[in-house]
């Protein structure tokens, strides 16, 4: 088959793009298509033979794509995939709403609906103001996200979260295929942690509002418990001015040194409400339990008691509630290590492929 992937925007690194790097390993040759590229901040890209829109022609588009959600339905549609048999959209916007021939198969790898128009709408827009100039842009983007829904011929979500969603907002069947974890098991002892003790507690994640971040900083403040933080994003500058002496930021690390910090941490807290939470399945891969909200995917990764906690509201008083519980256990690190396997790349490449293969015979 020839085969081609597609996905919103390359400007940045989480765990869709770790998706993505592992379909490039079943599909080496397939090229990718996006809105947007900035190559600058994405080398883990380099692998690609990377195809974009118009939209890669307008100034500074790569980094406040943001500002332009209103052109990616043209954008997506206006690429022709003609020549493909196969064609996989890893998306949670717009690049779903591509258009193919009877005979090319589009299978969607959904990672959330479009969370601004559906899922997350009353917190995008909570502002009065924000919600009245832009209501006629979202009405419309609604709609068209609806008619894009209806196109791929078959959708995998990457949770039970997301299946729900995909259900409720886009009528839509779909099949279940968990995220890959593939961090390398590399040989990093704690002591090369430089000048760091062992024992802290780790967040992993952008820092952006939706993720929560400040519940963790709060809670770790109050009880003055050592907590360190990876990562960047537009809220960094909030969370450092609430940040307590405890806390430190350690920005952006290579796979080798977040792997470090896995291994010597105590627990990851993870306090956002999230489609998966790679990150989880992560920090569970290294034997390493897990405190999160009781929420989205999260709830499909730690065995509550055996590797990991919740707690619940997604409050700072329910976190501190429970880093005092947490206190009072101990989790083993192999029982950990082996929910884990539940995510291994070698079962996302063979369930994948087998999905395929059921779904290729019905185009």
């Amino acid at each position: 088959m020839k085969v081609a992937l597609v996905y919103d925007r390359v400007n940045k690194w989480g765990g869709a793009e770790r998706v993505l790097l592992s379909l490039h390993e079943i599909f080496p040759q397939a090229p990718l298509y996006t809105s947007v590229y900035n190559p600058m901040k994405t080398p883990w890209a380099n692998v690609f033979v990377l195809k974009t829109s118009f939209l890669q022609k307008f100034p500074y588009a790569s980094s406040v794509h943001e500002l332009l959600p209103v052109f990616m339905p043209l954008a997506f549609e206006s690429f022709s995939f003609d020549q493909y048999d196969l064609v996989i959209s890893v998306t949670s916007e717009a690049a779903k709403g591509i258009i193919t021939k009877p005979g090319t198969l589009h299978i969607c790898y959904c990672l959330t609906p479009t969370r601004y128009l559906w899922s997350g709408y009353e917190e995008y827009f909570k502002n009065p103001v924000n919600r009245f100039f832009t209501q006629p842009a979202v009405s419309y983007l609604r709609k068209w996200d609806y008619i894009a829904a209806q196109r791929p011929d078959a959708y995998i979500a990457i949770s039970k979260e997301v299946q729900k969603r995909i259900k409720k907002y886009y009528g839509r069947e779909s099949e279940v295929v968990y995220p890959p974890v593939d961090l390398p098991s590399v040989k990093y002892q704690v002591s090369s942690i430089k000048g760091k003790e062992a024992g802290f507690f780790l967040v992993v994640s952008r820092l952006v509002p939706y993720k929560r971040i400040d519940i963790a900083i709060k809670a770790c403040n109050r009880l003055q418990l050592p907590l360190k933080i990876i990562g960047t994003g537009s809220e960094e500058g909030r969370l450092k001015s609430i940040a307590g002496q405890t806390i430190e930021f350690l920005g952006n690390l290579t796979d080798s040194e977040l792997v470090g910090y896995y291994k010597a941490c105590r627990a990851l807290i993870f306090p956002g409400l999230e489609d998966f939470g790679v990150v989880v399945a992560e920090a569970q891969k290294f034997g390493r339990p897990v405190i999160a909200f009781y929420g989205g995917g999260a709830r499909e990764i730690v065995k509550e008691q055996k590797t990991g906690l919740f707690f619940y509201p997604q409050t700072t008083e329910a976190l501190v509630s429970t880093l005092i519980m947490f206190e009072k256990k101990r989790f083993s690190s192999a029982i950990c290590a082996d929910n884990a396997e539940r995510f291994s790349l070698a079962l996302f490449k063979k369930t994948f492929m087998s999905l395929i293969e059921k779904l290729k015979d019905h185009v």
